[in-house]
């Protein structure tokens, strides 16, 4: 049987994530309002379907997939859109976001009646012929969205309240992203210092996994880094303002943003992280 599936937004992870869904059987539209060309495209070549709002709400399964800071936003719109409906869809927030703010959306999309499921996807956009990404879920109406295993992805169901997929997401991408962070700063550090060839070589011989993960991470960052600015901000929140923690990934914020100017600037520190990457892998080549 097939589902309608919406998608907001068409960025790189839900035009991906529609694109393994249409493939799989599933109806999948979107909203194109405002939409550049080049948006347009993506979605349309992922099998989207351009809707008006009254289609959107008639959809089975209502995914958002936007950055973390228009989360809220979208809901409220959502909201809107379905409180006099009388048939609501399941509306699942995908987004890193952290436990407080899932659940002010829990709240928002509450007020229409909608059933809600807390979501957090793990992995890189789905690729043809490739394995889906994790999307972990939870809530009361977790199983509802169950039924998207049958048109290709990975669904998982955590045990616990909305809260405890986004805790999960937050945990997950606090170590890895973190990480990243610790990384791309050391190597800047050091390569400026002059000590870069002595770096890799250290960690080729103690810590080769580490090495191994900065020769993928660090390229990669460098276009991501914007979307992960406000995802800092919402780890710092997860872990609480009296946290001492909280203020590494506050600091990681700033760090991204330093990392995204640059990138739009001259690339300083961008080709210094990319240099890094590449004698690393020519190395053990």
């Amino acid at each position: 049987m097939s589902k309608t599936i919406a998608i907001l937004a068409p960025g790189a992870m839900g035009s991906a994530v529609a694109r393994r869904l249409s493939e799989n059987g599933a109806r999948v539209l979107t909203s194109l309002k405002g939409r550049s060309k080049a948006t347009q495209k993506r979605a349309a070549d992922a099998g989207m379907i351009g809707a008006e709002d009254d289609a959107i709400a008639d959809a089975d399964i209502i995914l958002s997939i936007v950055p973390p800071g228009e989360a809220e936003a979208l809901a409220e719109r959502l909201a809107a859109l379905l409180v006099k409906r009388n048939k609501k869809p399941v509306v699942v927030d995908c987004n890193a976001v952290n436990v407080t703010t899932v659940k002010r959306i829990e709240e928002i999309i509450g007020s229409a009646q909608a059933p809600f499921v807390d979501g957090g996807i793990i992995g890189f956009p789905p690729q043809p012929g490739a394995k889906s990404p994790a999307f972990y879920m939870s809530g009361e109406h977790a199983g509802d969205v169950a039924v998207l295993r049958d048109f290709g992805l990975d669904i998982r169901i955590v045990e616990g309240p909305v809260g405890a997929a986004s805790a999960l997401k937050m945990s997950y991408a606090g170590i890895v992203k973190g990480l990243a962070g610790i990384g791309s700063a050391m190597v800047i550090a050091a390569t400026k210092a002059g000590a870069a060839e002595g770096l890799r070589d250290e960690l080729a011989l103690s810590q080769p996994a580490i090495l191994a993960r900065l020769e993928v991470a660090l390229p990669d960052m460098i276009p991501k880094a914007y979307r992960w600015v406000a995802e800092m901000h919402e780890i710092a929140g997860f872990l609480g303002p009296d946290h001492p923690a909280s203020q590494i990934y506050q600091g990681f914020a700033k760090w991204f943003e330093h990392l995204t100017a640059d990138a739009k600037g001259e690339a300083v520190d961008a080709s210094l992280l990319k240099a890094f990457a590449a004698v690393a892998a020519k190395k053990k080549a």
